[in-house]
């Protein structure tokens, strides 16, 4: 696809809701996809698509014990089974399956590609694998659990002791307990992931690779082009490595997304493991985040790309995602103009890929954490639907800023910033240049030069740019220097032609 690679991250349970409880499959039609390609969307990141535990009942759906359940909804990453799909987000919760593989030739046939999520770490307290297929062990039916850990086993466990959660409500008993997913415990706290147990893994080849080698294979053969891996650092790279390889043997175009954290590890997950893109959480949100709340000077970014270097373009670029607050919520930068600066530099400094959240472009703001619910059915207050399709509901902000992303957007499939190269112009800006708090940058295909300038100021700026004689070399044109008076609104990134010529020199 050309263009810049733009996963638009959405749950299909708070897509479109209308007269039903929550969204659907059948939600997801042509002007839905229609929508997304007026934001420039390539990939679609259904979340939350696999069975997981629920209070739920009816729909379909079977309300598991309210002692290891989060919230009304569930937890997306609480997976009963690794081989059926959520009855309550179809039509016909018995004809589930088949609704979502139309889902993904749906999705295909308009354009875009399908990315769901990967949760090896763990799974539910009350993991069923009833569509286990025919003649594959589910999980845990063959543990000895009379051992704390065996290669052979899936999940670690207490012999001797039963489990001791935090939620009082319920009736759930496991004896003997098993490992939590973030926890080697038989007694996880509140701030646990007690909802989950931990699958037990080793840095050599087991029968727990294989069986999750193959449930990769089934969704691959549903059509699904990707799958964002979650919590990678809690399982072996080397099971990973493996994963990735007898995966793309089979389907080579497939896309593996790393949730990664620890910066240190990012050039093992792209180069020795084999993941296509990796989180930029720890490197890029967290330094944008930090300017955008005056923790950091916009200096800052300087630092992230020089420390990734080559990894650039495996980095997936993103402001928001279901774990973390809203750019327009209280706890973050108060409004959605407010993040613009951010999101120039999170979308324009470089090639990377990057992702939206839906309700971002809308200017979404979360409930009282700052974030939309993953444990709840509670529909985006500022994206609903009419009969035409999606439509932006009035939030209170001075204006919707749909408008601005799709301009954001519209200028990222542009080639000069999906493919083309930058050149930081902080180091040679004048005095006067307000290094903490504007962040100035070049883009080009060969042919056009863009400047562009983000200011993280709540004040509108005037400043001199200095364009040296060198960046006009590294991208191939004839050297010159230029010096430009640029204007930025508070909070904002001004884009702007400051070259063209249709015959380049070679690139140097």
């Amino acid at each position: 696809m050309p263009g810049k690679r733009v996963i638009y991250q959405v749950l299909p349970r708070l897509w479109n809701v209308g007269s039903t409880f929550c969204g659907k499959f059948s939600g997801f039609d042509e002007a839905s996809f229609e929508y997304f390609r007026s934001l420039g969307v390539t990939d679609i990141w259904y979340t939350g698509v696999i069975r997981h535990a629920t209070l739920i009942s009816g729909h379909g759906c079977t309300s598991s014990d309210p002692a290891c359940v989060k919230g009304t909804a569930g937890s997306p990453y609480a997976i009963t089974d690794y081989y059926d799909v959520n009855p309550y987000l179809a039509d016909n919760p018995s004809n589930r399956m088949a609704e979502f593989e139309d889902l993904i030739k749906r999705t295909h046939k308009a354009g875009f590609r399908a990315i769901i999520d990967f949760v090896p770490n763990h799974v539910a307290r009350q993991y069923d694998g009833a569509m286990t297929p025919k003649g594959t062990p589910r999980l845990g039916e063959n543990d000895d659990t009379s051992i704390h850990w065996k290669p052979e086993n899936d999940f670690f466990y207490y012999p001797g002791e039963e489990l001791r959660l935090p939620a009082g409500n319920g009736t759930y008993r496991e004896f003997p307990a098993k490992a939590t997913g973030n926890a080697y415990t038989p007694a996880p706290d509140i701030n646990d992931w007690y909802d989950t147990v931990k699958l037990n893994y080793c840095p050599f080849h087991t029968p727990t690779w294989d069986r999750m080698k193959e449930i990769v294979l089934f969704w691959a053969g549903k059509g699904v082009d990707g799958f964002r891996c979650d919590m990678v650092e809690l399982v072996p790279p080397e099971f990973f490595t493996w994963l990735i390889k007898e995966i793309k043997k089979e389907f080579p175009h497939i896309t593996f997304i790393a949730e990664v954290y620890e910066k240190a590890l990012y050039e093992r997950y792209v180069r020795e493991v084999g993941f296509d893109l990796l989180y930029d959480k720890s490197g890029m949100y967290d330094t944008l985040r930090d300017v955008v709340a005056r923790r950091q000077s916009a200096a800052a970014i300087t630092g992230v790309w020089q420390y990734l270097g080559d990894l650039q373009p495996s980095m997936l670029n993103f402001l928001e995602n279901h774990d973390e607050q809203r750019i327009a919520s209280l706890q973050f930068a108060g409004s959605p103009e407010a993040g613009f600066a951010a999101l120039g530099v999170s979308l324009l400094f470089n090639s990377a890929p990057f992702m939206l959240y839906s309700g971002q472009e809308t200017g979404e703001k979360g409930g009282s954490d700052g974030r939309t619910s993953i444990f709840e059915i509670s529909p985006l207050a500022t994206l609903g639907r009419n009969d035409k399709g999606p439509t932006v509901i009035p939030s209170g902000a001075k204006e919707s800023p749909l408008p601005k992303y799709r301009r954001f957007l519209s200028l990222a499939s542009l080639k000069a910033f999906s493919e083309g190269g930058t050149f930081d112009l902080c180091y040679c800006q004048p005095a006067s240049f307000d290094r903490d708090n504007l962040f100035a940058w070049l883009r080009s295909d060969g042919k056009t030069l863009w400047l562009c300038l983000s200011n993280f100021s709540d004040r509108r700026v005037e400043t001199e740019i200095t364009i040296p004689a060198e960046a006009f070399t590294y991208f191939g044109f004839p050297p010159q220097a230029k010096t430009l008076t640029v204007v930025s609104a508070p909070c904002d990134c001004t884009v702007a032609r400051v070259y063209h010529t249709a015959s380049p020199t070679s690139p140097s």
